[in-house]
């Protein structure tokens, strides 16, 4: 795919992108291959909202990723399995290998009853066969629901039953670190109460026994190895569900955040190639999971789209120990390096002695997603993983945005720490004020909007288009709202200061408050629970709770244990509460709307900075509040 080669280059291409925005993405949509082309490039308005790309454009996405490909490069690598022990070892497979597994697992789907539109969740670890999975949907016209296998059997359930999955794909287990995760029993209490479920296929990576119930639950290897490698691609339109990824919210139930097959095609590719600047002989690694949106497109399909030569990694950053991602970026020539800040900031709090070991020689490009980074770890990152060599790109974007909107062009555009710098072509960022006034000017902060649609903009909410229109196009009227607050430069430049909802962001995963005090309130104990965010070292964001127990005299160490098994059975341990505080009341106004503003400051520390307390309904619960962090302060 052609990319910016200048900042001279970039300015034009994105001066064209908002001038012609149609006649810019039909040209970048013209480099792939469609069964037919479209009749209108875009048509759109952002108050129903009704968006649609590439109007009665069809295609499939697969023969895009890899078919297309073949010719070329059947025997070039796709993807560098890394697996979770060091000793076991690696797989490279190539192009070719990648078709052939896709088209087996495809067939089984077909055998299976799954047709075009119907819904398949993958609920795997960090494993080839998870990409399968989701290629194998795609090549069928299926729309996969990957859910992240740290949730818990309840989440899992909630999902499937969101958008009525047909088939479930999973595994007996996971290995990560030095722990094995019993995947295949967490979805069969799940499916209890899944009657949409006709099948699971079930990979065996941990060889661990499992309970298999018959008519239900088949073998994957057994069902993909009576199968051809041969599955023809079925088209569907531009505007045809791809996948439902869904991501918390500020009230507790998910939204299935759905993606359409041509827009994020194109869009995801055109960012991948000119973020990463990436060229053909190039070895790229995104540490993230498939199940999050950053797996779906810069592990799956923009990669692809490419050609590139992907890692994927099974473990986890500190197994066997805080050097692992060093070794493996050693061991495969890895030239691009994608990770999170919360790893970024874990590993600088190991110690260099875990970074000292390894040349580091190969790495062109690192790349930070997930959250804003802080100066600090942008400065360590720079410093002594890209030895100052090495251009960062701080990538801007959501699961909603379907690939990255805000970020350096790696070695193109200057960068500066903590910023995301200047948007991609076709992107059009304003700042609004509250009453959603337009903030004109450089050296400003507002709320992040923007203003025209980009191929891989959400179309919907699964099942429930009012709450997309409500969440992401009614605060402000004829704009996309982020949920960012963002500060703009002298030069230009953005800076995302967080989420301005009650979401919030621990490790680069978005936790909505709604659904982790709806956890908390299930406990027999619990009158009523806030939760908010609060500085984290490590995360980035942490979860604070107060909580207010019916039993004044229960041993409080003993209820804090029970409530964060409590959140790990309803969500799943990425929610837990990090810190949980028992309380005899929460700050309310008198129309009884708790202030969490207040719960904030409390939890940071900024007791001068309370505000305005006068309108609660009992002010003396701040002090109470407060108190035992004065005793834990001296």
């Amino acid at each position: 795919m052609k990319t910016v080669k200048s900042l001279a280059d970039y300015q034009s291409e994105y001066q064209t992108s908002v001038e012609q925005p149609e006649k810019f993405w039909e040209k970048i949509a013209d480099q792939f291959l469609w069964k037919n082309r479209w009749s209108k490039v875009l048509d759109w308005n952002f108050t129903e909202p009704t968006i649609q790309w590439f109007v009665n454009g069809t295609l499939n996405i697969t023969e895009n990723c890899i078919d297309r490909h073949l010719s070329k490069n059947a025997h070039k690598t796709a993807f560098i399995f890394e697996p979770n022990e060091p000793s076991e070892s690696t797989q490279n497979i190539s192009y070719q290998t990648l078709y052939d597994e896709v088209c087996r697992l495809a067939n089984v789907l077909k055998k299976l009853g799954v047709e075009k539109g119907d819904r398949v969740c993958i609920y795997m670890p960090m494993i080839p066969e998870a990409i399968y999975g989701m290629l194998a949907c795609a090549r069928i016209g299926a729309v996969h629901s990957v859910v992240f296998g740290g949730f818990s059997a309840q989440a899992l359930k909630d999902r499937i039953n969101d958008s009525l999955c047909k088939v479930v794909l999973t595994t007996d287990g996971a290995f990560r670190g030095n722990k094995k995760i019993p995947m295949k029993a967490t979805v069969d209490e799940a499916l209890i109460e899944c009657p949409s479920v006709k099948y699971t296929l079930v990979f065996n990576r941990t060889n661990d026994t499992i309970k298999m119930q018959e008519g239900r639950d088949l073998n994957w290897k057994t069902e993909v190895q009576s199968q051809p490698d041969h599955c023809e691609p079925v088209y569907v339109d531009a505007e045809h569900p791809l996948f439902i990824l869904y991501t918390s919210g500020s009230t507790g139930k998910p939204k299935g955040v759905l993606h359409t097959t041509g827009g994020y095609m194109v869009y995801t590719a055109y960012s991948f190639a000119n973020v990463f600047q990436y060229q053909p002989n190039d070895i790229y690694w995104c540490t993230a999971d498939v199940g999050w949106i950053t797996g779906h497109s810069y592990i799956t399909y923009a990669p692809l789209l490419n050609a590139a030569t992907s890692v994927i990694f099974e473990g986890i950053p500190t197994y066997p120990d805080a050097g692992r991602f060093w070794q493996v970026v050693d061991k495969h020539h890895v030239t691009h390096f994608y990770t999170a800040p919360t790893a970024i900031r874990a590993l600088e709090a190991a110690g260099l002695e875990f970074v000292k070991p390894y040349k580091l020689t190969s790495l062109k490009v690192l790349g930070s997603v997930g959250e804003p980074i802080n100066e600090e770890a942008w400065n360590w990152y720079s410093a002594n993983i890209g030895k100052n060599k090495c251009p960062i790109v701080d990538t801007w974007w959501q699961t909603e945005t379907g690939g990255i909107l805000i970020s350096p062009l790696a070695g193109i555009t200057p960068t500066k720490p903590g910023f995301a710098t200047l948007p991609l072509p076709g992107i059009q960022p304003i700042l609004v004020d509250d009453k959603g006034n337009e903030i004109t000017g450089n050296n400003v902060e507002g709320n992040l909007c923007i203003k025209f649609p980009w191929p891989s903009i959400i179309r919907t909410t699964y099942g429930d288009h009012e709450r997309c229109k409500q969440t992401y196009f009614s605060t402000y009227k004829g704009l996309y709202f982020t949920g960012d607050g963002c500060k703009r430069d002298e030069n230009g430049n953005y800076r995302i200061t967080g989420r301005v909802d009650d979401v919030i962001n621990v490790s680069g995963h978005r936790i909505g408050t709604a659904e982790v005090e709806s956890a908390l309130n299930m406990h027999e104990d619990i009158v009523e629970s806030a939760v908010i965010g609060y500085p984290h070292e490590i995360k980035g964001q942490g979860i604070y709770a107060y909580c207010i127990s019916i039993n004044e005299h229960i041993n409080s160490d003993d209820l804090k244990k029970e409530l964060i098994d409590l959140v790990n059975k309803q969500i799943g341990p990425i929610a837990k509460p990090d810190k949980i505080q028992i309380v005899r009341g929460l700050p309310k106004t008198r129309s009884g709307k708790i202030m969490r503003r207040i719960l904030r400051k409390i939890a940071e520390g900024d007791f001068a900075n309370l505000g305005d307390t006068s309108t609660l309904l009992d002010p003396t619960v701040i002090n109470e509040i407060i108190e035992p962090h004065l005793k834990n302060n001296n």
